[in-house]
């Protein structure tokens, strides 16, 4: 009995490790043909499904959806995690302007044009909420995975109205499949209601917990530095986790609290950053992997006609219609308006929510979950692939240093009084073209080390400083003005 056991343990973690393999070594060759990730790991998982050539028979709804709510929750905080909080203020009423407005005017037309085309009352609208907001996993994957520097503003809109948006189409899609379920008139104040307490508690408990949490962080004084990634796991959890039990939106709370301990001081930040980023990636490719073998091909051919029809909706008149009316106040300009109107990528989230009808034994709920896929499919193919062109083209890209081939970190569990900042050395810099002996530094700078090209340069006197060089700068706060007068912005900031 235990040998079968343990035999049945083995095998199944041995195909676990081989789609994940193959999910890893395909990104390869993802990323030379533009082709989104999300929609690899989703082949893959096909692939190997009930109908693919691997044959793992899988219909386990429930056990998706909980596995896909976790990894969700676990890639919102680590987009949390890297969002300067200076930085989103600026875009903070644009962001939730697309997460409310947008994601109720992008429900409404596109359950109008479900109706339109042949789709039951129920299954229109349920199809409409599903696919509403935007995917933080998708936008945070492309956006940071592709190598674009997209100006400021226009990507912390994005990034932001991604991981604000999921909780309204999640009350929306309940809301619906309740209604779906018991008959009668929707319940209009209770959707309000609901949306209300589900924000107001979500995002109250999220930013509690996070501040909690970045104040104990740096008073822990645990034993091993791997311990702290392990803390900041469990606070994770928990933000997902206690709003939930409360009725409130635990993917909010989640993203907030990540926000929150991003801002303040974080021991051995770095190390932290890589083991939740990491661990993004996991969540997303097993999350991939799941959904991928929950489709059945032979369904998908039924579903194809409305299926295209819709995505085609989505991607041309729902999303850019619902951006153009939530942007107009903001003073975006029209090429940044229509770019963040394509940006609206779909992933996991929507094919997650379609799983509810199903779960919450809606009639015909299948049809829902068909309908998604190629909504979610035909958004990364279309939107995801031609990110990078698209933003070449509309000239939305900022005129960013290349990238250094070495990163130099200092990590410690207590910040320092000094920081160590990188610096650019462009040719048009007073540094360029000057000895390290001749440069007016402040006594309490320094210049550590030099990084040129693949060439690693201890800093001497004599040393010059040619364009192209990444130059790490030791330096007291009190300096760093005087060293900003030298060498520009930091990198690293």
């Amino acid at each position: 009995m235990i040998e079968t056991l343990t035999s049945a343990h083995a095998l199944t973690l041995a195909l676990f490790g081989l789609l994940l393999l193959l999910s890893v070594v395909s990104s390869r060759a993802a990323e030379r043909t533009g082709l989104p990730l999300s929609l690899l790991f989703l082949g893959v998982g096909m692939l190997a499904g009930s109908e693919g050539i691997g044959g793992l028979a899988f219909e386990d709804y429930a056990f998706a959806y909980r596995m896909g709510s976790l990894a969700l929750a676990l890639i919102l905080f680590d987009g949390g995690l890297n969002t300067p909080v200076s930085a989103i203020r600026s875009v903070l009423g644009p962001a939730g302007v697309l997460a409310s407005v947008g994601v109720l005017v992008t429900a409404a037309l596109m359950a109008g044009g479900g109706y339109l085309l042949g789709l039951p009352i129920t299954i229109a609208l349920l199809v409409g909420a599903v696919v509403s907001s935007t995917d933080a996993a998708a936008v945070f994957a492309v956006l940071r995975g592709a190598g674009i520097n997209l100006k400021r503003r226009v990507g912390l809109t994005l990034e932001l109205e991604s991981g604000l948006n999921d909780p309204l189409a999640v009350i929306l899609t309940f809301a619906v499949a309740g209604w779906a379920i018991q008959g009668g008139q929707p319940d209009v104040f209770g959707i309000l209601r609901d949306i209300v307490w589900q924000s107001t508690v979500g995002a109250a408990s999220g930013l509690g917990i996070g501040f909690v949490a970045s104040r104990l962080l740096p008073r822990l004084s645990l034993r091993a530095a791997g311990l702290y990634p392990a803390f900041t796991l469990a606070v994770a959890c928990l933000a997902y986790a206690i709003p939930t039990l409360l009725g409130a939106s635990g993917f909010l709370a989640v993203y907030l609290a990540g926000l929150a301990i991003g801002h303040g001081a974080v021991p051995y930040r770095a190390s932290v950053v890589r083991v939740h980023d990491a661990i993004a990636w996991l969540s997303q490719i097993v999350m991939f992997l799941a959904l991928g073998l929950l489709v059945f091909p032979s369904r998908l051919l039924v579903a194809a006609p409305i299926g295209l029809a819709l995505a085609a909706m989505l991607v041309v008149v729902a999303r850019p219609i619902a951006v153009a009316l939530c942007l107009l106040p903001f003073r975006f300009r029209a090429r940044e308006v229509g770019y963040i109107g394509w940006v609206g990528l779909r992933g996991a989230v929507p094919i997650i929510l379609a799983v509810v009808p199903i779960l919450s034994g809606v009639s015909d709920a299948l049809r829902v979950f068909d309908v998604v896929f190629f909504v979610v499919v035909i958004s990364a193919l279309v939107q995801g692939a031609t990110v990078p062109w698209l933003t070449r083209r509309l000239e939305l890209e900022t005129a960013e240093p290349p990238a250094s081939v070495a990163v130099l970190n200092i990590e410690a569990r207590e910040p320092f009084t000094s920081d160590l900042h990188s610096y650019f050395v462009d040719e048009l810099l007073p540094v360029a073209g000057c000895r390290l002996a001749d440069l007016p530094l402040p006594q309490t700078s320094s210049v550590m080390l030099i990084v040129r090209e693949r060439d690693l340069i201890a800093p001497r006197g004599d040393t010059v400083l040619t364009p192209g060089d990444h130059v790490y700068v030791l330096s007291r706060p009190d300096d760093r003005s005087m060293v900003q007068i030298l060498f520009g912005h930091a990198e690293t900031e």
